[in-house]
């Protein structure tokens, strides 16, 4: 075997542990939830109500998952982004689509991806109301319940399903320009935009073909390694928006079907 495969190979064995941690996450995070209207009046009432679900799901995933890797790293700012320090680190949500949960809708799940040298090699996301689980390791491929995933086979632009979203609260006046004209630019390239949160969850569609195209002005890294592995593993393409390969410093994302890359390049590079 090649330094590669048995790299590999090892991931590939611990994933069936990051496995069970994350679905007893998400088992927690499925508790605590509720269809019925939330009691919510204020901002402060609703990051109370966020942080509460974090704190509580935490408790299942931080300590669990350093153990199963010994000696690595734990990224404390879920909403941080940018390059990490050399080594392993875990990069989780315990809450993907945390504001959706507290408000009685059903996009979340918990997700946690393992970075080395800055580059995801694994990662497990649960989507506890569907009892499914999206897995992915480098050189090893992407899965939904052991089954690969692959993404859509469109080469025409004026056919896909593309969507984006904010990544955090009160992102900046030049994000949301941003964000805005280039939803009208692929309203008028594209068949049909969603503008959502969470990433992750636009991201898995993406690499199980149904959706086409997502992109997204951001570097939060808790709401893209997961994502943008399962694509890549999946056999998409990832990148920035003009079409440079993606890593923890850009500042933005693109992930497409491959038959599609190129043209959303053209369409959303001119966003500047």
């Amino acid at each position: 075997m090649s330094d590669n495969e048995n790299t590999t190979a090892a991931d590939t064995a611990l994933l069936k542990e990051v496995v069970a941690v994350v679905e007893a996450a998400g088992a927690l995070l499925k508790e605590r939830f509720t269809t019925e209207p939330p009691n919510l009046d204020t901002l402060d009432e609703v990051v109370a109500a966020i942080h509460a679900n974090d704190d509580a799901v935490l408790e299942l995933l931080k300590a669990p998952l350093l153990a199963v890797r010994p000696g690595s790293g734990w990224v404390e700012d879920e909403l941080g982004g940018g390059e990490l320090p050399p080594g392993e680190w875990w990069v989780t949500d315990p809450a993907e689509g945390n504001i959706n949960h507290i408000h009685g809708l059903t996009d979340w799940g918990v997700t946690a991806t393992l970075v080395r040298d800055n580059r995801p090699v694994l990662t497990v996301v649960h989507l506890p109301l569907a009892d499914t689980t999206y897995t992915a390791v480098a050189g090893g491929g992407a899965h939904q319940d052991g089954v690969p995933l692959r993404p859509s086979a469109k080469k025409s632009l004026d056919a896909s399903m593309a969507g984006t979203g904010q990544a955090r609260p009160g992102e900046s006046a030049e994000t949301f320009r941003r964000i805005g004209e280039s939803v009208t630019t692929m309203l008028n390239t594209g068949l049909v935009v969603r503008v959502s949160v969470p990433a992750t969850l636009q991201l898995i569609h993406v690499a199980a073909g149904r959706m086409d195209v997502f992109w997204q002005f951001s570097d939060v890294r808790s709401g893209l390694v997961a994502g943008v592995l399962l694509v890549s593993e999946a056999g998409g393409s990832v990148t920035d928006v003009h079409g440079r390969p993606w890593d923890l410093a850009s500042s933005d994302v693109l992930a497409t079907a491959p038959g599609l890359h190129d043209a959303a390049v053209r369409a959303l590079s001119t966003i500047r």
